[in-house]
């Protein structure tokens, strides 16, 4: 399959099957790279990549930082929070300023919906979503779809559950979306009070306990309380959601006995899931999701930016996506 072209990575909705399977595919060819001693490449000498984060991430950025230097780039690591953004800065005011600089690619995480869409129509440069708002997370749910494939052969067929805070969680959005379009059955899992409101619209089933919602899935995907983007109480007590929610030995019988255990992170132990299940070393991919997260941002980055000219053309190309 040939390497996959896009202008921008803003989300996993519309995207075809070969097309992820292209990207899943690329990705395959890093993962040895990755573990081997020499690790940097020259395959992008000489671009330069801006990680700007509207909102912390460890996992994310650092990832992406890895990616872009073992592929021989230039990168940059915006501080918003001792940047112009802090004085008054409109985000497009930002990306005039970094477009007038000339960078390859922007990687985005904003706390609005939609803003790195935006974002991508004032720039001439590829913009890759590293999460926006409730919308999406694209290259987790490429990440957790990699680490899938290479454990399960495929993704046709599979049931995967997605448990917790449904309602905040671009990456379950995400994860629906690519599952979905590469053939899986999707179940959501949690309280009626984390579901979104269009839940019965994204052709999922849904479960509000968890057993029933685990039963004979091949997947089972925790997700952590977002607390910081809930205005009210959602849940009674941790403990009490721990209880009902929480995945742990007793719970994950539900599920089929080789079923594999995945967090995007970062975890809470003891909210979302049990320290025993999270560290099964038969069972938990949780730090092989992290790792693949470096080979799927690799992949990303080169069919992004791999063959494109920073030009005019490419801001007509971009937003026209």
């Amino acid at each position: 399959m040939g390497l996959p072209r896009l202008p921008h990575l803003l989300g996993i909705e519309g995207l075809s099957p070969e097309t992820i399977s292209g990207l899943l595919d690329l990705s395959e060819n890093y993962i040895d790279q990755n573990r081997s001693i020499d690790k940097r490449r020259d395959m992008l000498a000489g671009r330069t990549v801006i990680n700007l984060f509207f909102e912390n991430s460890t996992r994310t950025r650092t990832s992406f930082e890895v990616a872009a230097k073992r592929l021989g780039s230039d990168v940059i690591n915006m501080d918003v929070a001792t940047s112009s953004v802090r004085k008054g800065e409109t985000l497009l005011d930002t990306a005039m300023t970094l477009n007038a600089m000339r960078p390859d690619a922007i990687v985005v995480r904003h706390q609005e919906s939609g803003a790195v869409n935006l974002l991508s129509q004032k720039v001439n440069c590829a913009v890759i979503n590293a999460g926006d708002g409730q919308h999406e997370h694209p290259t987790q749910a490429l990440l957790d779809a990699l680490t899938i494939r290479r454990r399960r052969g495929s993704l046709q067929g599979l049931l995967v559950a997605i448990c917790g805070d449904i309602m905040h969680s671009r990456v379950a959005r995400s994860n629906i979306h690519l599952l979905q379009i590469m053939g899986a059955r999707v179940r959501v899992v949690g309280p009626p009070t984390l579901m979104p409101t269009d839940i019965d619209k994204m052709g999922v089933e849904v479960h509000y306990n968890m057993k029933s919602g685990l039963a004979d899935v091949d997947i089972v995907m925790m997700l952590r309380l977002q607390t910081e983007r809930m205005q009210g109480t959602f849940v009674p007590s941790i403990s009490e959601y721990f209880r009902f929610f929480g995945l742990d030995h007793e719970k994950l019988k539900f599920a089929k006995p080789d079923a594999l255990i995945m967090h995007p992170g970062p975890m809470n132990r003891g909210v979302e899931i049990d320290s025993e299940v999270a560290d099964d070393l038969d069972r938990s991919v949780i730090h092989e999701q992290v790792e693949m997260g470096v080979a799927v941002r690799m992949a990303c980055l080169e069919a992004l930016i791999g063959g494109r000219r920073n030009t005019a053309t490419g801001l007509a190309a971009g937003a026209a996506a």
